[in-house]
């Protein structure tokens, strides 16, 4: 074990619908601080992987369209990943555990991964580095190695391990039996009872060359496929851009699915670790912090005479009275209000809100860029009002507009504006005009935030109507 080191896998390609509204394909549930606090569950994570004992710095596998979020976050608490690799679309976990492997592979075959999700929550970190020492024990013998959780209750939403034979060593480990799927109440409560199952985490644990040639016996076409999107991959800024025609042609599957199910070398580690996956607002009322009723109110919000609810407001103040058993979020542009027990079922709505072309569906509150956010204020025809935050040395492309006017007005810092051969510097309380079709750019040069609003008008003023002449983030092509 001494001579294969851990190299943290962290999957960032989720798009938690089932949290909707508050995660949004746009800003899906890793990026955000779901269980108090302001540090998102990648970030977490990705602090966690950072802190195991003699890790290498994490390989990062996420969608590219949250590529710039992504970056920012883990600079924001101190991780510099050794490669951040970006999938043109989502194919689950199989292919990103396929990718992984081939790369690390490159500089050494026996380098021991683990795949790590950027969106459950692990609430003990000591029991979670212990169980991740046995793993990679077992991992440097050959094991393939998934993370198995002691059930506490008969959970529905979750698939199971069943425990084998426990291994000579590492002690803590065991051959897996099998694996079932997400069972109904009555085999759960089985399943609880005579204490032989496991809650499968999804996170696992492998040596790359005995991963690559259980998926070259299982899956060589996605294996394959995973070659040349790495093959034809390409360096973008700081992120390498995997190949969009051969990851494309590969199947969605799960690495449960595709190896651990019919792998024979399939050992578990059991662990209580304080796990979660997060995977609907039902679990969030399970790790919240519950009031005398059973509630977990985030926000502001009033329960009277109301037992086992969920109550999250991002905006305005959410009050019952006499309701029971509901999940009740509040956002400035969306409401969902839902039976716990159906709560699972959130997806039915994202999918008819996007059949509706609905904005909520997708697109967040706050929209972030590489060089800060921006929010929507107020729109109507012929006008819309943005809050603009440029991060400290932030740049925005210099670009123009063929169907809409601008008005900066700066609330906080210090703006550097290009507005054709102009150079402009705006203080707090100063202003400047963007007329229809002019050259400009906007620009943060100070170690503040720059805070704005800006006023659009004109007859079009959709995100579209921006033609970008120079960019530092490269989006221009």
């Amino acid at each position: 074990m001494a001579n294969s080191t851990l190299h943290p896998v962290i999957l960032s390609g989720g798009s938690g619908t089932r949290l909707w509204p508050l995660s949004r394909s746009q800003h899906p549930k890793q990026l955000l601080p779901l269980t108090g606090g302001e540090e998102s569950l990648l970030q977490a994570t990705a602090r966690r992987a950072a802190g195991l004992d003699g890790a290498a710095p994490p390989l990062v596998i996420a969608n590219e369209a949250h590529r710039f979020v992504i970056a920012e976050q883990l600079r924001e608490v101190g991780v510099t990943p050794s490669a951040l690799l970006l999938e043109p679309a989502g194919r689950n976990t199989a292919p990103a555990a396929a990718l992984a492997a081939l790369r690390l592979a490159e500089e050494d075959s026996e380098a021991v991964l683990a795949l790590l999700p950027a969106d459950h929550l692990i609430r003990d970190g000591a029991a979670f580095a212990q169980a991740m020492a046995t793993a990679r024990e077992a991992a440097a013998k050959g094991w393939l190695v998934a993370f198995g959780i002691a059930p506490d209750r008969p959970e529905t939403g979750y698939g199971y391990i069943k425990l084998g034979t426990a291994l000579e060593a590492p002690k803590g480990a065991a051959q897996i039996a099998c694996f079932v799927e997400k069972p109904d109440r009555a085999t759960a409560e089985t399943y609880l009872a005579c204490g032989d199952f496991l809650w499968n985490s999804g996170i696992f644990v492998a040596r790359a060359d005995v991963l690559l040639k259980e998926l070259e016996r299982l899956q060589p076409e996605l294996l394959a496929a995973c070659r040349d999107a790495l093959d034809s991959s390409r360096a973008d800024l700081d992120f390498l851009r995997l190949g969009e025609a051969a990851f494309l042609r590969m199947q969605g599957i799960s690495f449960d699915h595709a190896v651990m199910e019919h792998c024979k070398r399939a050992a578990v580690v059991a662990c209580d670790i304080g796990w979660s996956d997060l995977g609907a607002w039902p679990a969030l009322w399970e790790v919240g912090d519950k009031d005398g009723a059973d509630n977990v109110i985030q926000g502001a919000a009033i329960a009277l005479d109301s037992h086992g609810n969920y109550l999250r407001s991002e905006q305005g103040m959410i009050a019952t009275l006499g309701v029971n058993n509901l999940i009740i979020i509040s956002m400035k542009d969306a409401v969902l209000v839902i039976p716990q027990e159906r709560a699972n079922e959130t997806g039915k709505l994202t999918e008819a809100a996007l059949s509706q072309e609905l904005p909520q569906a997708s697109a967040p509150l706050v929209v972030h860029r590489p060089w800060g956010t921006y929010e929507d204020i107020d729109a109507g025809p012929g006008f819309r009002v943005k809050r603009i935050v440029v991060k400290p040395r932030g740049r925005l492309s210099l670009q123009r507009h063929r169907h809409r006017s601008e008005h900066w007005v700066v609330v906080r810092g210090r703006a550097t504006v290009t507005r054709g051969e102009e150079s402009l510097i705006l203080e707090a309380n100063q202003s400047t005009y963007i007329p229809v079709g002019e050259t400009h750019r906007l620009e943060n040069t100070e170690a503040e935030p720059l805070h704005l609003i800006e006023v659009q008008c004109g007859a079009y003023v959709g995100e579209d109507d921006i033609e970008r002449l120079e960019d530092v983030y490269k989006r221009n092509g």
